[in-house]
């Protein structure tokens, strides 16, 4: 698992297997890397799981935030197994009763993600999940929502990054750790 640049565990290259790449979508000259097929394959989704479980068992993550949509597959059994709750974090107009948001900017327009009031607490310990990080935008919002509320990023999750275009430089020094690097 890179972040710390430990010692590679074979189960990455398994994960790494299982990953598809589909040129020209969602548009010409994207590589888009498909974790659906990791689903598709039990041994490659339990491993990717529990890889992410065995570095976060006993740092006290008090919630597991997962960034629609793709975040919502690999946090609720990460917090299931590390014991702590599972908080969405969702596009805009999603989350029946009151939430908080934070909007961002993409390179064709802006967004936003939202969280329900009161789902996360100041001093709560987070981990901010989903299944690629790219310029880091999404990402970047998830954190301002998370510490705005009070919260402590601990950490940030992703099975896949693009290093090339630098979502980690954005994250202002917060630790990423990711199974699989694209180049």
């Amino acid at each position: 698992m890179s972040g710390n640049k430990q010692e590679e565990d074979p189960r990455i290259n398994g994960i790494k297997t299982k990953i598809r790449v589909v040129p020209d979508f969602p548009k010409k000259g994207i590589m888009f890397q498909d974790i659906t097929t990791v689903l598709l394959d039990p041994k490659a989704f339990k491993d990717t799981i529990d890889l992410f479980v065995e570095r976060y068992r006993d740092k006290n993550i008090s919630v597991v935030a997962g960034i629609e949509a793709r975040g919502f597959l690999f946090g609720p059994p990460i917090a299931l197994a590390i014991g702590a709750k599972f908080v969405p974090l969702r596009k805009p107009k999603k989350l029946p009763g009151e939430t908080i948001f934070e909007e961002y900017e993409l390179e064709y327009g802006n967004d936003r993600l939202e969280m329900h009031v009161g789902a996360v607490e100041a001093g709560d310990r987070a981990l901010v999940v989903d299944d690629l990080i790219a310029t880091g935008g999404t990402l970047c919002a998830a954190i301002n929502l998370l510490e705005r509320v009070g919260a402590e990023v601990v950490e940030c999750a992703r099975v896949i990054e693009l290093p090339e275009l630098k979502g980690r430089q954005r994250l202002k020094g917060k630790p990423l750790c990711m199974l699989v690097e694209y180049r």
